[in-house]
């Protein structure tokens, strides 16, 4: 069974850091998405990477959002190259839905990386 699309909360932060209500330390900004710093990381290096279209989690992109959904993971990994961790490793996640750990629910892409990561996640 799919499930229902979410309906887009334009006040989360990430709306808002899109409409620069709120600061965020930008890394990264395109036609497609943004990328900061998050304000609570989990490893030296953590970075989202948003799109600008208002999608709220993966579950509720659709086929028209394929171009932007891959532009998002090739930014993600531009980024951290660009910071200097494409031969260390680094981890790309998202996270779709409550039970999963999304807590901002406008799509994001986790960029991790310098330190070690165990298996599985969580």
């Amino acid at each position: 069974l799919a499930s229902a699309a979410l309906t887009y909360d334009q006040t989360n932060v990430f709306a808002r850091i899109l409409r620069k209500e709120i600061p965020a330390e930008i890394l990264h900004d395109d036609e497609h998405c943004v990328a900061f710093r998050d304000v609570s990381p989990q490893a030296p290096l953590h970075l989202l990477v948003i799109p600008k279209r208002p999608i709220a989690r993966l579950a509720d992109a659709t086929p028209a959002d394929q171009a932007v959904l891959g532009h998002l993971l090739l930014t993600a990994g531009e980024l951290a190259r660009q910071q200097g961790y494409e031969e260390g490793g680094y981890r790309v996640v998202i996270n779709n839905g409550a039970g999963a750990g999304q807590t901002v629910f406008h799509l994001h892409v986790h960029v991790l990386a310098g330190r070690d990561f165990a298996w599985p996640p969580g």
